[in-house]
This record gives C-alpha cells, structure tokens and sequence, in this order.
C-alpha cells in the first residue's frame, strides 16, 4: 500500500479506490474524497505537514523530502513537455483542415436603405406627440376614439 497509484492504465482515477494518508497510516481514504482528507489532516498533523514535499505534478502526492527526486522522475501523473520526446514522424495531428467557406455574394447597400424616410428617434422625444402634430385638423370625430354625446349620469330626458 505504500506505492499507491491513482490512475488505472486508461489514466482514469476510481472514484472508490482506497488511498493510504500520508499522515496517518491508520486512515484508507476513497479517491474521491482524498484532496478534503489531506487538507483536515494536515491541520492535525502540523509538523509531519512542514516535513512533507508536494509533487509538482500533483497536489494529492505527499512525499519525504529524501524521496522527492526519486518520485518526481517516476510519477504517474507526470507530463513530458520535452517536444522531441512527444513528436512523431507523421504530423497528422498538426494538418490544418480544408475549410469550404466562401466568402458571401455582397448585395446590400446600406446607403440605399438609409434614403428611406422614416421616423427618426430621439432621446425624450414623444413620439405620439409628434403624430399628434402632424395630424390635421378635422371637423368630425368618430365615435370609437371621440367622447360620447350623453354623460353616464344623465338619463337623457331633459
């Protein structure tokens, strides 16, 4: 248990894998739950905690000091940024794909369908004022927007 590895051979963690603490050897841990156990633990563990190094290739990786060059070259989680050491002889994974965009036919004309007068707008402006003005005048009212000629309480027999 003391070489205790998160990832499975696809790189995936179990989420119920048991993890042995670095704090106390007592406490199995699901993987899961792991990061909030070391964090409690630490706070119960102060001096182990400032004796311990992190990996820097992951955060849940407590390690004795003397320990640290061994498990920095042969962690599980560890990425190779080397280029050389990544690349293959066939670059097909930097191809840059065919793209079929064609550039659109331009038919608009902005400055045509400016001309078309319309009712300009203006901040504060009323604009059913504004109608009210440019109406004109008439002599005759229609009886669905005008006032009515009887009055609610009057029973029309004067």
């Amino acid at each position: 248990l003391k070489n205790v590895s998160l990832l499975d051979e696809k790189g995936n963690s179990d989420p119920e894998k048991l993890l042995l603490c670095p704090f106390d050897k007592n406490h199995l841990i699901r993987t899961c739950r792991f990061p909030y156990h070391l964090i409690k633990c630490r706070k119960n563990h102060p001096k182990l905690a400032a004796e311990l190094k992190t990996c820097p290739f992951n955060a849940c990786h407590l390690i004795p000091p003397h320990e640290l060059a061994h498990h920095t070259e042969t962690c599980a989680h560890r990425v190779t940024v080397d280029p050389k050491v990544t690349s293959t002889d066939d670059c097909t994974g930097w191809e840059v794909p065919i793209t079929a965009w064609v550039n659109p036919d331009m038919t608009e004309d902005w400055d045509k369908e400016i001309e078309d007068k319309g009712i300009a707008f203006v901040w504060g402006a009323d604009l059913v004022l504004r109608q009210m003005k440019e109406a004109k005048p008439s002599k005759h009212f229609d009886l669905k927007f005008g006032a009515t000629n009887t009055l609610p309480w009057d029973s029309g027999n004067h």
